[in-house]
């Protein structure tokens, strides 16, 4: 992989404000374009990937600026996501989960422990995996008076190998009372099976994990005191947070399908023999396409940037969260969602009717994009987002908090 050298970044001075680091995210998707074909066909272990978000200083965009961090809103880091989704969609899924995961503390967990775990997290860099998958049988936590163990199987961890700690949840046993932790990524008893083998995001390292006795102190059981979970709403905002990241490097990558076909149409398409054009950007129909598509693409963009911006005000405030207000804020998602995916899917598969046979070749690699929007766009069916929509519009119900809505 090409990559800016970590010289480079150093004596340049962070970035001042969201522009500032929306620009650092544009140069860091500028490299990793130059070979995102490759790598996306090579499917290595993306340690550099993760290496260069480290060095640009986008992993610690959301950490405290006391500790190194850049002290950035949830609306500057979706914008990231976005950014760097454009180039490479797996590593916009990476970053999108990293900035989640980082974030988990805050969401369940005590003032003293994500205090504590923002503050390490800015100034070691970590990078955060999760091996939380609500789909597969709970992990069972074991209590043996002072520590917590973890005993159980993922089907997925995104961020496994490339990760410094990895989010862990599991269920006490004996009872239905879910506990998270975080623990570093080389913790014993915690392993990463290389089985991520789907047809797009394949740089994510998604692939299961067993956890064989993995031993936490129960002072890292986040939200816990005395053994006892302190439950807030603010909690059950963690869904609508990581939708909103699926959403934004979805459209990521329909901006950057967008974009790559443009350039494939101006400098290689040919117009069609019988249309009467000399250029194929002076043909209607693909006017008409380019036109279609990027109206609907900024229309998605400008919704998810609202909504992101309501949801940026729940977190100013996580103690006065109401049931209202996340349930609202969950519908809103659901409808950028359910947007998100139905335009990245039209663009990525469309832009083939405008550049044309010869683009479908392997070394054009126009087809990642769809891969990747295809593969990801399945995490949960989006007719059940929809639905929650369609049920506010109608009755005014709001979606009870669950591990997808």
């Amino acid at each position: 992989m090409s990559t800016v050298a970590p010289s480079d970044w150093s004596t340049r001075p962070a970035p001042e404000g969201p522009d500032g680091w929306i620009g650092r995210a544009t140069e860091v998707a500028a490299v990793l374009a130059t070979d995102a074909v490759a790598r996306d066909r090579a499917g290595a272990t993306p340690y550099a990937e993760v290496q260069l978000l480290k060095d640009a200083g986008l992993v610690t965009l959301l950490g405290p600026t006391a500790h190194g961090g850049a002290g950035q809103d949830w609306t500057t880091a979706y914008r990231v996501i976005r950014e760097v989704a454009a180039a490479d969609g797996s590593i916009g899924q990476l970053l999108g989960y990293h900035y989640l995961w980082n974030w988990a503390a805050r969401l369940v967990g005590t003032r003293e422990q994500w205090e504590q775990v923002e503050a390490e997290a800015a100034r070691q860099r970590w990078f955060f995996g999760g091996a939380v998958n609500p789909r597969d049988q709970d992990v069972v936590v074991r209590d043996e008076g002072e520590t917590l163990v973890f005993s159980g199987r993922k089907s997925f961890s995104t961020g496994s190998r490339v990760s410094d700690v990895t989010v862990l949840e599991g269920v006490l046993e004996g009872t239905d009372h879910h506990v998270f932790a975080i623990v570093p990524s080389d913790s014993d008893g915690l392993v990463f099976h290389d089985d991520w083998d789907n047809i797009g995001q394949r740089l994510t390292e998604s692939g299961s994990v067993t956890l064989d006795e993995v031993r936490v102190p129960w002072a890292a059981a986040a939200g816990y005191v005395d053994k006892e979970f302190r439950p807030r709403v603010y909690n059950t905002l963690n869904v609508p947070t990581i939708q909103l990241v699926f959403a934004h490097f979805y459209l990521g990558i329909a901006s950057g399908a967008l974009e790559t076909a443009a350039v494939y149409t101006r400098t290689k398409a040919r117009s069609w023999l019988h249309g009467g054009h000399e250029r194929a950007v002076d043909e209607p129909y693909v006017l008409d396409a380019y036109g279609d598509l990027t109206a609907k693409l900024w229309a998605a963009e400008a919704l998810a940037d609202q909504v992101s911006a309501e949801g940026q005000r729940l977190h100013e405030d996580p103690d006065a969260v109401t049931e209202q207000d996340r349930g609202a804020f969950e519908v809103r998602v659901a409808a950028v969602k359910a947007r998100a995916t139905d335009v990245a899917l039209e663009v990525t598969n469309r832009i083939f009717e405008v550049t044309g046979a010869r683009s479908t070749a392997a070394a054009e690699g126009l087809d990642r994009f769809w891969r990747n929007v295809r593969t990801h766009t399945l995490h949960d069916p989006v007719a059940y987002k929809r639905r929650e929509v369609g049920r506010f519009r109608l009755t005014g119900d709001l979606p009870e908090p669950t591990w997808y809505s």
